[in-house]
């Protein structure tokens, strides 16, 4: 990918997964990368795999669930490069539940604060560098939930996720014409370590036989589609959800 040459980029859930994917793509395409995530081991693994390619990277060991944690994540990154391109959100995660009625107050609160508060608080920690810059790429990892419902994760996953693309269009728009794009893309069931396990045999082969193209995605497919628009090619492109799950859902 084009585009990224020089640029500074944050990723979230750097550790595994579509996070890691991205983290490693960004890295390749010329980004130096900050890796963000909860498990310092995690985050340290994929900036040695990022070092080792002749990349540029940190590891931040942060819980983007706290606001403080958030700034200071963010100062660090300021403080090594001197500049924020590309925010990239990839924290979430679902939770199943059968019925809303089986879904307690607490567990709709902790479902939107992993899902759409971290992505809130990392869109406001950067967006004054963005601004000064008058350059700027975020990126938010929604889910084809949010763009229907989800037959596995419960409601308040759903919803959590439809929060993050209304998140995205809006503060598309509040930044338009000020250098900054803001968009999302929606996986569709993704071939991670965290679903694979999460997974019974008869549920991936009800999700395969769901699948027009009989596969489960990949995390390199999603972070192809990031790397675009986090390039400066996708200058156009702000407000849209880019849809990666092999026409599994079409709008």
């Amino acid at each position: 990918m084009t585009g990224l040459e020089g640029r500074v980029a944050i990723a979230t859930a750097a550790g595994s997964g579509i996070g890691r994917a991205t983290a490693l793509c960004l890295a390749r395409g010329g980004a130096a990368v900050a890796c963000v995530d909860i498990k310092p081991e995690a985050a340290e693994t994929t900036r040695r795999d990022i070092a080792e390619a002749g990349g540029k990277a940190l590891a931040l060991p942060c819980d983007v669930q706290e606001g403080p944690q958030v700034a200071a994540m963010v100062e660090r990154v300021l403080q090594a490069w001197g500049r924020i391109d590309i925010l990239v959100n990839g924290v979430g995660g679902g939770q199943r539940a059968a019925s809303i009625l089986d879904i307690s107050e607490e567990a709709w609160e902790r479902m939107l604060r992993f899902n759409l508060t971290t992505t809130f608080l990392c869109c406001k920690a950067v967006l004054p560098a963005m601004l000064r810059q008058g350059y700027g790429r975020i990126v938010n990892i929604a889910s084809i939930a949010g763009r229907s419902m989800s037959t596995f994760q419960g409601a308040h996953y759903t919803a959590a996720k439809a929060g993050v693309l209304g998140l995205t269009r809006h503060l598309a728009r509040d930044v338009a014409g000020r250098g900054i794009t803001v968009n999302a893309v929606a996986p569709g069931p993704i071939e991670t370590e965290r679903v694979l396990s999460s997974f019974t045999p008869e549920e991936r082969e009800r999700v395969l036989g769901k699948s027009p193209m009989g596969r489960l995605g990949t995390p390199e497919e999603v972070a192809a589609a990031v790397a675009f628009l986090a390039s400066a090619e996708a200058a156009f492109v702000s407000g849209a959800t880019l849809d990666v799950n092999g026409t599994m859902l079409m709008m």
